[in-house]
Protein backbone atom coordinates (compact mmCIF):
# COMPACT_ATOMS: atom_id res chain seq x y z
CA UNK A 1 0.00 0.00 0.00
CA UNK A 2 1.42 3.51 -0.45
CA UNK A 3 0.72 7.01 0.92
CA UNK A 4 -0.52 9.63 -1.85
CA UNK A 5 1.15 13.21 -1.34
CA UNK A 6 3.43 15.83 -3.02
CA UNK A 7 3.15 15.96 -6.45
CA UNK A 8 1.56 12.56 -6.66
CA UNK A 9 -1.15 13.95 -4.64
CA UNK A 10 -1.47 16.98 -7.66
CA UNK A 11 -1.33 14.07 -10.06
CA UNK A 12 -4.63 12.47 -8.43
CA UNK A 13 -6.47 15.89 -8.15
CA UNK A 14 -5.90 16.67 -11.86
CA UNK A 15 -7.28 13.41 -12.75
CA UNK A 16 -10.49 13.94 -10.12
CA UNK A 17 -10.81 17.12 -12.00
CA UNK A 18 -10.76 15.61 -15.22
CA UNK A 19 -12.91 12.91 -14.26
CA UNK A 20 -15.53 14.93 -12.77
CA UNK A 21 -15.90 17.82 -15.69
CA UNK A 22 -16.33 15.20 -18.39
CA UNK A 23 -19.20 12.95 -15.83
CA UNK A 24 -20.86 16.28 -15.65
CA UNK A 25 -20.47 16.82 -19.28
CA UNK A 26 -22.69 13.27 -20.08
CA UNK A 27 -24.37 13.24 -17.22
CA UNK A 28 -22.99 11.27 -14.28
CA UNK A 29 -23.60 11.86 -10.95
CA UNK A 30 -20.86 11.04 -8.30
CA UNK A 31 -21.23 8.28 -5.66
CA UNK A 32 -19.29 6.71 -2.51
CA UNK A 33 -20.25 3.36 -1.35
CA UNK A 34 -18.34 2.28 1.91
CA UNK A 35 -14.97 0.18 1.82
CA UNK A 36 -16.44 -2.57 3.24
CA UNK A 37 -19.40 -4.63 2.36
CA UNK A 38 -20.79 -8.26 3.06
CA UNK A 39 -18.79 -10.58 1.95
CA UNK A 40 -21.68 -11.82 -0.37
CA UNK A 41 -21.99 -8.96 -2.41
CA UNK A 42 -18.58 -10.10 -4.18
CA UNK A 43 -19.13 -14.06 -3.87
CA UNK A 44 -22.52 -13.71 -5.87
CA UNK A 45 -21.49 -10.94 -7.54
CA UNK A 46 -18.07 -11.23 -8.89
CA UNK A 47 -18.12 -15.14 -8.85
CA UNK A 48 -16.97 -18.05 -6.18
CA UNK A 49 -14.44 -18.73 -8.87
CA UNK A 50 -12.86 -15.63 -10.10
CA UNK A 51 -9.41 -14.82 -8.90
CA UNK A 52 -10.28 -11.95 -6.75
CA UNK A 53 -12.66 -13.62 -4.69
CA UNK A 54 -10.81 -16.65 -4.32
CA UNK A 55 -7.38 -15.55 -4.29
CA UNK A 56 -7.25 -11.72 -3.52
CA UNK A 57 -10.20 -10.01 -1.01
CA UNK A 58 -9.32 -8.88 2.50
CA UNK A 59 -12.19 -10.89 4.23
CA UNK A 60 -12.99 -10.91 7.86
CA UNK A 61 -15.48 -11.55 10.72
CA UNK A 62 -17.33 -8.74 12.20
CA UNK A 63 -17.50 -8.78 16.40
CA UNK A 64 -21.24 -9.94 15.34
CA UNK A 65 -20.06 -12.87 13.42
CA UNK A 66 -20.68 -11.26 10.48
CA UNK A 67 -18.37 -11.72 6.72
CA UNK A 68 -17.16 -8.82 5.34
CA UNK A 69 -14.83 -7.71 3.07
CA UNK A 70 -12.85 -4.74 2.16
CA UNK A 71 -14.21 -3.77 -1.24
CA UNK A 72 -11.71 -4.97 -4.48
CA UNK A 73 -14.18 -3.27 -7.12
CA UNK A 74 -16.23 -0.72 -7.75
CA UNK A 75 -19.06 -2.56 -9.64
CA UNK A 76 -21.07 -4.57 -7.42
CA UNK A 77 -21.33 -1.84 -4.38
CA UNK A 78 -23.10 0.25 -7.04
CA UNK A 79 -25.96 -2.40 -8.17
CA UNK A 80 -26.36 -3.32 -4.49
CA UNK A 81 -26.70 0.31 -3.69
CA UNK A 82 -29.29 0.57 -6.88
CA UNK A 83 -31.16 -2.18 -5.48
CA UNK A 84 -31.16 -1.14 -1.87
CA UNK A 85 -32.23 2.29 -2.63
CA UNK A 86 -35.31 1.69 -4.97
CA UNK A 87 -33.17 3.71 -7.93
CA UNK A 88 -35.46 1.53 -10.80
CA UNK A 89 -38.42 3.89 -9.75
CA UNK A 90 -36.01 6.85 -11.20
CA UNK A 91 -35.83 7.87 -15.17
CA UNK A 92 -33.15 5.16 -16.71
CA UNK A 93 -30.67 4.96 -17.07
CA UNK A 94 -29.17 5.82 -13.56
CA UNK A 95 -25.37 6.87 -14.45
CA UNK A 96 -22.91 6.90 -11.82
CA UNK A 97 -19.27 7.72 -11.24
CA UNK A 98 -16.88 7.51 -8.95
CA UNK A 99 -13.43 8.05 -7.98
CA UNK A 100 -12.28 5.53 -4.91
CA UNK A 101 -9.93 3.27 -3.15
CA UNK A 102 -10.21 -0.39 -3.75
CA UNK A 103 -8.35 -3.97 -2.31
CA UNK A 104 -6.87 -6.58 -3.37
CA UNK A 105 -4.19 -9.14 -1.91
CA UNK A 106 -1.99 -9.67 -5.21
CA UNK A 107 1.87 -10.29 -5.83
CA UNK A 108 3.04 -6.40 -5.41
CA UNK A 109 4.54 -5.10 -9.07
CA UNK A 110 5.22 -1.86 -10.56
CA UNK A 111 2.04 0.61 -10.14
CA UNK A 112 0.19 -2.47 -8.76
CA UNK A 113 -0.99 -1.92 -5.14
CA UNK A 114 -3.10 -3.61 -2.53
CA UNK A 115 -4.93 -0.59 -1.96
CA UNK A 116 -5.25 0.93 -5.19
CA UNK A 117 -7.36 3.82 -6.82
CA UNK A 118 -9.37 3.48 -9.61
CA UNK A 119 -12.30 5.96 -11.56
CA UNK A 120 -15.05 4.37 -13.28
CA UNK A 121 -18.78 5.20 -14.96
CA UNK A 122 -21.50 2.90 -14.20
CA UNK A 123 -24.94 3.10 -16.09
CA UNK A 124 -27.28 0.95 -15.07
CA UNK A 125 -31.49 0.47 -15.70
CA UNK A 126 -31.12 0.88 -19.48
CA UNK A 127 -29.21 -1.06 -22.26
CA UNK A 128 -28.48 -0.54 -25.51
CA UNK A 129 -25.56 -0.52 -28.03
CA UNK A 130 -25.04 3.76 -27.38
CA UNK A 131 -24.98 3.11 -24.07
CA UNK A 132 -22.27 1.00 -24.48
CA UNK A 133 -20.25 3.21 -26.99
CA UNK A 134 -20.83 6.29 -24.58
CA UNK A 135 -18.93 4.58 -21.62
CA UNK A 136 -16.00 3.84 -24.12
CA UNK A 137 -16.24 7.13 -25.59
CA UNK A 138 -15.72 9.03 -22.41
CA UNK A 139 -12.98 6.94 -21.16
CA UNK A 140 -11.17 7.59 -24.19
CA UNK A 141 -11.82 11.40 -24.32
CA UNK A 142 -10.40 11.69 -20.70
CA UNK A 143 -7.19 9.63 -21.33
CA UNK A 144 -6.36 11.70 -24.38
CA UNK A 145 -7.21 14.92 -22.12
CA UNK A 146 -4.89 13.63 -19.53
CA UNK A 147 -1.81 13.74 -22.35
CA UNK A 148 -1.76 10.17 -22.58
CA UNK A 149 -0.99 9.18 -26.58
CA UNK A 150 -1.98 6.43 -28.52
CA UNK A 151 -4.87 4.89 -26.48
CA UNK A 152 -6.25 1.69 -28.20
CA UNK A 153 -9.50 -0.08 -27.20
CA UNK A 154 -9.50 -3.87 -27.17
CA UNK A 155 -13.10 -4.82 -27.48
CA UNK A 156 -15.22 -8.06 -28.06
CA UNK A 157 -18.72 -9.42 -27.66
CA UNK A 158 -19.50 -12.16 -24.93
CA UNK A 159 -22.65 -12.65 -26.08
CA UNK A 160 -26.03 -13.34 -23.57
CA UNK A 161 -26.29 -16.18 -21.03
CA UNK A 162 -27.50 -18.92 -23.68
CA UNK A 163 -24.35 -18.17 -25.86
CA UNK A 164 -21.96 -17.63 -22.94
CA UNK A 165 -23.47 -21.53 -22.26
CA UNK A 166 -23.06 -22.61 -25.54
CA UNK A 167 -19.75 -21.44 -26.21
CA UNK A 168 -18.67 -22.62 -22.46
CA UNK A 169 -19.63 -26.08 -23.38
CA UNK A 170 -17.25 -26.28 -26.73
CA UNK A 171 -14.22 -24.19 -24.61
CA UNK A 172 -14.51 -27.45 -21.93
CA UNK A 173 -14.72 -29.86 -24.91
CA UNK A 174 -11.55 -28.12 -26.23
CA UNK A 175 -9.62 -27.37 -22.95
CA UNK A 176 -10.38 -31.59 -22.06
CA UNK A 177 -8.21 -32.49 -24.96
CA UNK A 178 -5.49 -29.90 -24.04
CA UNK A 179 -5.17 -30.58 -20.15
CA UNK A 180 -1.64 -32.05 -20.26
CA UNK A 181 -0.68 -27.85 -21.40
CA UNK A 182 -2.83 -26.49 -18.67
CA UNK A 183 -1.08 -24.38 -15.78
CA UNK A 184 -1.67 -26.04 -12.80
CA UNK A 185 -4.22 -22.89 -11.96
CA UNK A 186 -5.85 -23.57 -14.99
CA UNK A 187 -6.45 -27.03 -14.92
CA UNK A 188 -8.76 -25.77 -11.94
CA UNK A 189 -10.75 -23.06 -13.98
CA UNK A 190 -11.17 -25.93 -17.03
CA UNK A 191 -13.51 -27.81 -14.83
CA UNK A 192 -15.07 -24.65 -12.52
CA UNK A 193 -15.27 -21.69 -14.60
CA UNK A 194 -13.59 -21.97 -18.00
CA UNK A 195 -13.66 -18.52 -19.13
CA UNK A 196 -10.82 -17.93 -17.29
CA UNK A 197 -8.57 -19.83 -19.16
CA UNK A 198 -8.79 -16.99 -21.64
CA UNK A 199 -7.28 -14.36 -18.93
CA UNK A 200 -4.26 -16.69 -18.19
CA UNK A 201 -0.71 -14.86 -19.20
CA UNK A 202 0.90 -18.89 -18.99
CA UNK A 203 -1.46 -20.80 -20.99
CA UNK A 204 -0.77 -18.31 -24.63
CA UNK A 205 -0.20 -20.79 -26.66
CA UNK A 206 -3.62 -23.16 -25.65
CA UNK A 207 -5.58 -20.18 -25.65
CA UNK A 208 -4.18 -19.15 -28.96
CA UNK A 209 -6.25 -22.19 -30.78
CA UNK A 210 -8.94 -22.28 -28.57
CA UNK A 211 -12.85 -21.82 -30.23
CA UNK A 212 -14.04 -18.18 -30.63
CA UNK A 213 -16.58 -16.63 -28.68
CA UNK A 214 -17.77 -14.78 -32.27
CA UNK A 215 -18.28 -17.75 -33.50
CA UNK A 216 -21.43 -18.70 -30.99
CA UNK A 217 -23.07 -15.64 -30.40
CA UNK A 218 -26.71 -15.06 -31.56
CA UNK A 219 -27.81 -12.76 -34.16
CA UNK A 220 -29.21 -10.16 -31.92
CA UNK A 221 -26.06 -10.12 -29.75
CA UNK A 222 -23.78 -9.88 -33.10
CA UNK A 223 -26.09 -7.13 -34.31
CA UNK A 224 -25.53 -4.92 -30.75
CA UNK A 225 -21.62 -5.44 -31.06
CA UNK A 226 -21.74 -4.24 -34.62
CA UNK A 227 -23.76 -0.89 -33.51
CA UNK A 228 -21.44 -0.35 -30.81
CA UNK A 229 -18.19 -0.58 -33.18
CA UNK A 230 -20.19 1.77 -35.92
CA UNK A 231 -20.82 4.39 -32.89
CA UNK A 232 -16.62 4.22 -31.80
CA UNK A 233 -16.07 4.71 -35.37
CA UNK A 234 -18.54 7.56 -36.23
CA UNK A 235 -16.35 9.53 -33.71
CA UNK A 236 -12.96 7.95 -34.15
CA UNK A 237 -12.45 5.61 -31.66
CA UNK A 238 -9.69 3.72 -32.53
CA UNK A 239 -10.43 -0.15 -31.45
CA UNK A 240 -8.89 -3.91 -32.43
CA UNK A 241 -11.26 -6.46 -31.97
CA UNK A 242 -9.80 -9.17 -29.62
CA UNK A 243 -11.34 -12.99 -29.90
CA UNK A 244 -10.22 -13.98 -26.41
CA UNK A 245 -11.07 -10.99 -24.32
CA UNK A 246 -13.09 -12.27 -21.86
CA UNK A 247 -12.71 -10.12 -18.71
CA UNK A 248 -11.75 -11.93 -15.30
CA UNK A 249 -15.33 -11.89 -13.70
CA UNK A 250 -18.47 -13.34 -13.79
CA UNK A 251 -21.42 -10.80 -13.96
CA UNK A 252 -20.04 -9.67 -17.37
CA UNK A 253 -21.86 -9.88 -20.88
CA UNK A 254 -22.02 -8.56 -24.23
CA UNK A 255 -19.72 -6.29 -25.29
CA UNK A 256 -16.62 -6.02 -23.09
CA UNK A 257 -13.23 -3.69 -23.22
CA UNK A 258 -10.27 -3.14 -22.30
CA UNK A 259 -7.98 -0.12 -23.11
CA UNK A 260 -4.40 0.05 -23.63
CA UNK A 261 -1.28 2.16 -23.98
CA UNK A 262 2.16 1.77 -25.88
CA UNK A 263 4.89 2.02 -23.30
CA UNK A 264 8.09 3.41 -24.32
CA UNK A 265 10.65 0.67 -24.87
CA UNK A 266 8.71 -1.93 -24.44
CA UNK A 267 6.90 -4.67 -26.87
CA UNK A 268 3.86 -4.76 -24.91
CA UNK A 269 1.32 -2.40 -24.03
CA UNK A 270 0.19 -0.98 -20.85
CA UNK A 271 -3.50 -2.38 -19.73
CA UNK A 272 -5.08 1.39 -17.82
CA UNK A 273 -8.60 -0.16 -17.93
CA UNK A 274 -11.60 -2.00 -18.86
CA UNK A 275 -15.37 -3.30 -18.38
CA UNK A 276 -18.30 -4.37 -20.32
CA UNK A 277 -21.85 -5.19 -19.98
CA UNK A 278 -23.15 -7.07 -17.09
CA UNK A 279 -27.01 -7.59 -17.46
CA UNK A 280 -27.00 -10.29 -15.40
CA UNK A 281 -25.22 -8.79 -11.93
CA UNK A 282 -28.81 -7.32 -10.31
CA UNK A 283 -30.08 -10.43 -10.58
CA UNK A 284 -27.06 -12.09 -9.10
CA UNK A 285 -27.67 -9.94 -6.21
CA UNK A 286 -31.42 -10.67 -5.52
CA UNK A 287 -33.36 -7.96 -8.09
CA UNK A 288 -34.52 -8.76 -11.01
CA UNK A 289 -32.31 -8.55 -14.13
CA UNK A 290 -31.78 -5.15 -15.42
CA UNK A 291 -29.28 -4.22 -18.40
CA UNK A 292 -26.13 -2.13 -17.03
CA UNK A 293 -22.50 -1.28 -18.21
CA UNK A 294 -19.48 0.24 -16.59
CA UNK A 295 -15.70 0.68 -17.00
CA UNK A 296 -12.90 1.10 -14.72
CA UNK A 297 -9.65 2.75 -14.98
CA UNK A 298 -6.60 2.50 -12.26
CA UNK A 299 -5.29 5.45 -11.27
CA UNK A 300 -1.84 4.59 -10.64
CA UNK A 301 -1.36 3.33 -14.15
CA UNK A 302 -2.76 6.29 -15.52
CA UNK A 303 -0.70 8.42 -13.12
CA UNK A 304 2.48 6.98 -14.39
CA UNK A 305 2.05 7.64 -17.88
CA UNK A 306 1.05 11.20 -17.58
CA UNK A 307 4.75 11.52 -16.03
CA UNK A 308 6.08 9.89 -18.92
CA UNK A 309 4.84 11.89 -21.32
CA UNK A 310 5.36 15.40 -19.29
CA UNK A 311 1.95 16.34 -18.63
CA UNK A 312 1.84 19.41 -15.78
CA UNK A 313 -1.13 21.53 -16.36
CA UNK A 314 -1.25 22.91 -13.13
CA UNK A 315 -2.27 26.68 -12.70
CA UNK A 316 0.84 28.42 -11.42
CA UNK A 317 0.26 31.02 -8.91
CA UNK A 318 0.13 34.63 -9.42
CA UNK A 319 1.36 36.34 -6.38
CA UNK A 320 3.53 35.51 -2.84
CA UNK A 321 3.07 37.36 0.26
CA UNK A 322 6.03 37.03 2.43
CA UNK A 323 6.19 38.09 5.79
CA UNK A 324 8.42 39.07 9.00
CA UNK A 325 7.11 38.93 12.18
CA UNK A 326 3.97 38.33 14.07
CA UNK A 327 2.16 41.70 13.26
CA UNK A 328 2.91 40.58 9.39
CA UNK A 329 1.66 37.30 9.67
CA UNK A 330 -1.48 38.64 11.14
CA UNK A 331 -1.63 41.25 8.02
CA UNK A 332 -0.34 39.01 5.43
CA UNK A 333 -3.34 36.13 6.16
CA UNK A 334 -6.37 39.14 5.89
CA UNK A 335 -4.44 40.18 2.36
CA UNK A 336 -4.07 36.53 1.38
CA UNK A 337 -7.87 36.08 2.17
CA UNK A 338 -9.11 38.85 0.63
CA UNK A 339 -6.77 38.12 -2.87
CA UNK A 340 -8.21 34.69 -2.87
CA UNK A 341 -11.87 35.54 -2.62
CA UNK A 342 -11.04 38.18 -5.69
CA UNK A 343 -9.62 35.31 -7.73
CA UNK A 344 -5.99 36.01 -7.29
CA UNK A 345 -3.85 32.91 -7.87
CA UNK A 346 -2.22 33.66 -4.35
CA UNK A 347 0.66 31.35 -2.13
CA UNK A 348 2.42 31.70 0.91
CA UNK A 349 4.84 30.14 3.59
CA UNK A 350 3.54 31.29 6.84
CA UNK A 351 5.62 28.70 8.31
CA UNK A 352 8.98 29.99 7.17
CA UNK A 353 10.24 32.88 9.47
CA UNK A 354 13.39 33.72 7.33
CA UNK A 355 12.78 36.32 4.66
CA UNK A 356 15.35 34.83 2.37
CA UNK A 357 13.10 31.37 2.35
CA UNK A 358 10.31 32.55 1.67
CA UNK A 359 11.59 34.81 -1.09
CA UNK A 360 13.94 31.90 -2.77
CA UNK A 361 10.57 29.73 -2.41
CA UNK A 362 9.17 32.82 -4.83
CA UNK A 363 11.44 32.24 -6.70
CA UNK A 364 11.11 28.67 -7.53
CA UNK A 365 7.55 28.52 -7.49
CA UNK A 366 8.20 31.15 -10.37
CA UNK A 367 5.59 33.91 -9.45
CA UNK A 368 5.56 37.01 -11.02
CA UNK A 369 4.56 39.34 -8.11
CA UNK A 370 5.89 38.92 -4.68
CA UNK A 371 4.03 41.30 -1.44
CA UNK A 372 6.54 41.80 1.54
CA UNK A 373 5.41 42.88 4.48
CA UNK A 374 8.16 43.36 7.20
CA UNK A 375 7.76 44.93 11.00
CA UNK A 376 7.83 48.54 9.79
CA UNK A 377 5.36 47.50 6.77
CA UNK A 378 2.88 46.22 9.05
CA UNK A 379 2.76 49.20 11.53
CA UNK A 380 2.75 51.71 8.77
CA UNK A 381 -0.29 49.35 7.13
CA UNK A 382 1.55 49.22 3.94
CA UNK A 383 3.59 46.40 2.69
CA UNK A 384 6.41 45.93 -0.71
CA UNK A 385 5.17 44.98 -3.95
CA UNK A 386 7.99 43.17 -6.12
CA UNK A 387 8.06 42.75 -9.56
CA UNK A 388 10.16 39.45 -9.75
CA UNK A 389 11.40 40.20 -13.49
CA UNK A 390 12.45 43.33 -13.21
CA UNK A 391 13.67 43.18 -9.63
CA UNK A 392 12.14 46.72 -9.31
CA UNK A 393 9.94 47.68 -5.97
CA UNK A 394 7.15 49.94 -4.50
CA UNK A 395 5.88 50.70 -1.39
CA UNK A 396 1.50 50.47 -1.35
CA UNK A 397 -1.10 51.11 0.55
CA UNK A 398 -2.40 47.98 2.15
CA UNK A 399 -6.17 48.73 1.32
CA UNK A 400 -4.90 49.77 -2.20
CA UNK A 401 -3.33 46.29 -3.09
CA UNK A 402 -6.17 43.96 -3.82
CA UNK A 403 -7.17 46.80 -6.59
CA UNK A 404 -3.17 46.78 -7.52
CA UNK A 405 -2.53 43.46 -8.00
CA UNK A 406 -6.04 42.60 -9.79
CA UNK A 407 -4.52 45.55 -12.28
CA UNK A 408 -1.23 44.05 -12.71
CA UNK A 409 -2.51 40.53 -13.52
CA UNK A 410 -4.48 41.90 -16.44
CA UNK A 411 -1.70 43.82 -18.19
CA UNK A 412 0.87 41.09 -17.58
CA UNK A 413 -1.94 38.41 -19.34
CA UNK A 414 -2.56 41.02 -22.25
Amino acid sequence: MHDVFGSQYEYFEKIREVVSRNAKIYGFKGIETPIIEDTEVFTRGVGKHTDIVEKEMYTFKTKGGESVSLRPEGTAPIVRAYIEHGLHTKPQPVKFFYFAPFFRYERPQAERYRQFWQFGFEAIGKGNSIVDAQIIIITYNILKELGIDGVLVEINNMGDEKCREDYKKALKKYLKKEATSLCLDCKKRAIKNPLRVLDCKKCIRVKERAPQIVDYICKGCRDDFRLVLEFLEEVGVPYDLNPFLVRGLDYYSGTVCEFFVPQRGEEKNLAVGGGGRYDGLSALLGDEQRPATGVAVGVERVVSLIKENGFNEKEKPEVFIAQLGDLAKKKSLKIFEELKKEGVLVTESFGQDSLKGQMSRANTLGVQITLIIGKEEAVEDRLILRDMDSGEQEKIETNEIVKEIKKRIKKIKK
